[in-house]
């Protein structure tokens, strides 16, 4: 009995999406850190240091042969084909995207600097990967679906702050978000959870006024 290529090629489609929702779902949890933030500066850039470094333990344990039960489990469902029998190093680069900004900005910059990871890296990877068609050489393998949806994540959030703080400044959230959709683009894997929140907090420092 002969197996339908089909089959299996849509069984590796669906592993794939299942693994990015997984992955982005802590890019959207990371767009809480404002808000905590704003309740506790010091207790969230602490919770976020902790829970970076106890991640990288914890992955470093499991490099080993160490199992930590669900969190290796965890790991591994949301690891890209890339990671494997590699230290997984999104989490930690992830925490370290959020942790930067708190530390660094004023509170609504870094605000805007960490929805940029959220909701315009984190958007943009999964609408890539469920609705991405054309993938045009200049953009480095990932999608125009893709990088329109980051723009557009950024763009939304970086302007709904500039509201709150009682001056919608929509050049610069413009601005802001081509610079993040620019950074996102770059070949640069998982160190764009770094070079994303800090590039758009470093354009929003110069050009909010």
């Amino acid at each position: 009995m002969k197996t339908d290529p089909v089959e299996p090629e849509q069984n590796l489609l669906a592993d794939r999406r299942r693994s990015e929702l997984i992955r982005k779902s802590l890019h959207f949890l990371i767009g809480l850190a404002p808000l905590l933030a704003a309740l506790n500066r010091f207790f969230t850039l602490i919770l976020l240091a902790a829970g970076t470094t106890a991640y990288a333990a914890m992955e470093g344990l499991r490099q080993k042969g160490i199992r930590i039960p669900l969190i290796s489990k965890l790991t591994v469902a949301a690891s890209r084909r890339r990671d494997a029998g590699r230290f997984v190093l999104g989490p930690v680069t992830l925490g370290i995207g959020a942790f930067l900004p708190l530390l660094i900005f004023p509170p609504p910059i870094a605000a805007i600097a960490v929805y940029a990871l959220a909701f315009g890296d984190g958007t943009a990877s999964l609408a890539g990967k469920f609705f991405g068609r054309i993938r045009p050489p200049f953009l480095f393998g990932k999608s125009l679906e893709g990088s329109a949806v980051c723009f557009l994540g950024v763009l939304a959030s970086a302007y709904l702050v500039t509201v709150r703080e009682g001056n919608g400044n929509w050049p610069l959230a413009l601005i802001t978000a081509a610079a993040a959709t620019t950074m996102e683009l770059l070949p640069i894997r998982d160190w764009d959870n770094i070079i994303i929140p800090m590039t758009a907090g470093l354009v929003v420092t110069f050009l909010w006024v």
